[in-house]
């Protein structure tokens, strides 16, 4: 049997959940504003060893190609991890939901079925009869429109004739 306090605690366990994966997509964030400065400072390193290459020196010339594969790759880590965290958080996202939506159901029908034990016989009787009530109102509303649909065809049928009587009549008169 489950108890409220049981679907209580379960969501709040659930909501925590989703608060740590939002702290943690957070803290991403700050790791990938912390990478992209670091992404800049070399890039302005990277440019003063170009500039510094152009005036002709091999040593450092080689420095600046070795900076900038570290860039290269430290660009190319940083787009992995931002994909591999966007997947993760997309993931947990549409777990979080579906475990929602699967809360909330069990809560519904918890409290439904808690409900109806609190009823008495002629209530759930009543519950009963209104449910019988529904689909003899379906019945009834499709031969509604059924008849409808027929005495609309047959009004347009009497149309047709009254007016093929009167265009006889009118020749009738005119001979």
């Amino acid at each position: 049997i489950v108890t409220r306090d049981d679907v209580e605690e379960l969501l709040k366990s659930v909501f925590q959940f989703v608060k740590d994966k939002e702290q943690l997509l957070e803290d991403l964030h700050s790791q990938t504003e912390a990478t992209k400065q670091i992404i800049s400072e070399k890039q302005h390193e990277r440019d003063y060893w170009l500039e510094y290459k152009n005036v002709g020196s091999k040593i450092h010339a080689e420095r600046a190609s070795s900076l900038e594969k570290d860039i290269a790759e430290v660009k190319c880590e940083l787009e992995k991890t931002e994909e591999h965290y966007r997947e993760a958080l997309k993931v947990v996202r549409e777990e979080n939901e579906r475990l929602f939506d699967r809360h909330m159901k069990l809560l519904s029908e918890e409290a439904l079925k808690s409900a109806v034990g609190y009823l008495d016989k002629n209530c759930r009787r009543e519950i009963e009869e209104n449910e019988w009530l529904k689909e003899e109102v379906k019945i009834y509303r499709k031969e509604e429109s059924d008849l409808r649909a027929s005495v609309q065809l047959l009004e347009e049928e009497n149309t047709t004739l009254v007016a093929k009587l009167i265009d006889t009549k009118l020749q009738h008169l005119r001979v």
